[in-house]
């Protein structure tokens, strides 16, 4: 703090009073600067002493490097040696063998077919054609002619007169098996069987949910009477026909 004096005026007489410190021995003049530098140094302090890390050597420690350099000055240094290559292999010469003669062969002459001028040509008329049998098979629904199930021989439409009469059969000897009631067997069965040539039922086939209700399908299928056979331009051929017969527990 710098104390003055005031100005002290005595009649024409001015006196000016000057400071009685000396300012440039002033302790707070360079206060800001000397503040920084004590702060700068307590933290480099600080920090050198927060990282400061001192290592302290154990006997186990020391006993260890000691034997990790007594097998450093013992061992041997590791050498690889590869193996020798393997001998050549020496190939034996093949055998040679000496084979008889085969027999001599017979040749065989083939002739030629062809026919020459001096060779008779056979008259195609006089070549007999053998033709393979095979049974045509025509649907029920493309065939020229259906086979005639008996009662419908003066009907108008044979076809629908066949179907209907078919539905009456299934009808009249339909039988529920007393095991497949018993069971609760129910389904449906479908059946194929053809009409032959001479009107006979045969070629039966079925599937259904069970043997029991296929074997009752089958017996009324058994029944059907001879028919009069289906004919394809005027010839009598095979007709496969084909019906579903449902079984149904009340």
């Amino acid at each position: 703090m710098v104390l003055t004096t005031p100005f002290i005026m005595r009649g024409k007489n001015l006196k000016i009073m000057r400071p009685k410190k000396n300012q440039e021995l002033e302790l707070k003049k360079n206060s800001v600067l000397y503040f920084s530098i004590g702060m700068a140094a307590v933290m480099l302090l600080a920090y050198v002493a927060l990282e400061w890390k001192t290592f302290y050597e154990t006997p186990e420690f020391a006993q260890n490097s000691e034997k990790l350099n007594d097998i450093d000055e013992v061992l041997p240094p590791i050498t690889i040696n590869l193996p020798p290559p393997p001998p050549p292999k020496i190939q034996t010469p093949p055998v040679i063998e000496i084979v008889p003669d085969d027999e001599k062969i017979i040749e065989t002459i083939i002739e030629s077919t062809e026919t020459d001028q001096d060779k008779e040509i056979i008259d195609i008329k006089d070549i007999v054609v053998i033709k393979d049998h095979v049974d045509e098979v025509i649907p029920f629904a493309v065939i020229e002619n259906v086979p005639v199930f008996p009662g419908c021989e003066d009907a108008d439409d044979k076809r629908a007169c066949f179907q209907e009469m078919m539905q009456k059969h299934v009808r009249k000897n339909f039988r529920y098996p007393e095991i497949a009631q018993e069971m609760g067997l129910q389904g449906r069965v479908s059946l194929m069987f053809t009409i032959q040539k001479d009107g006979s039922i045969d070629e039966l086939k079925m599937r259904g949910p069970h043997k029991v209700l296929e074997t009752e399908a089958a017996r009324i299928i058994s029944k059907l009477p001879k028919m009069t056979p289906g004919k394809q331009r005027g010839n009598p051929v095979k007709v496969p026909f084909s019906i579903p017969i449902t079984f149904k527990l009340q």
